[in-house]
């Protein structure tokens, strides 16, 4: 009865040494090479959210960001209601097919609201 447990234990412990030795083949280079506690310029610049990398923590933020964070939620999370529709289509038939289109329709009416009101212009 355990050796049937026997592959799963194995899985385990070649996932663990993978892990393992990647981490600490990660500290031994860059030890080598001597990369931490260095601060490079790409590393302090500015980087996506558009503010310096070291200042107070409780600086105004701009609410842009946010807005274009949760606008990449709502289309993102739409691709995840895109598979499992395709792989069941032939089985929904002709209303499955009409429930995503208003699904998409929906969308397309926020993306477009969101384009005229210039949410996705960046100054």
């Amino acid at each position: 009865m355990l050796e049937l447990y026997l592959p799963i234990l194995i899985f385990l412990g070649v996932g663990l040494g993978i892990g393992i030795i990647s981490l600490l083949a990660g500290f031994v280079i860059g030890k080598l090479l001597g990369v931490y506690n260095k601060p490079m310029a790409a590393k302090t610049a500015p980087y996506e959210c558009g503010f310096e990398a070291f200042e107070d923590a409780r600086m105004k933020f701009d609410v842009r960001y946010y807005l274009v964070a949760i606008l990449f939620i709502l289309f993102d999370l739409e691709i995840a209601f895109f598979f499992p529709w395709a792989v069941v289509l032939k089985e929904l038939g002709p209303n499955g097919y009409w429930a995503m289109m208003i699904f998409l329709g929906v969308l397309v009416v926020g993306f477009i609201y969101e384009w005229k009101k210039g949410a996705l212009e960046w100054e």
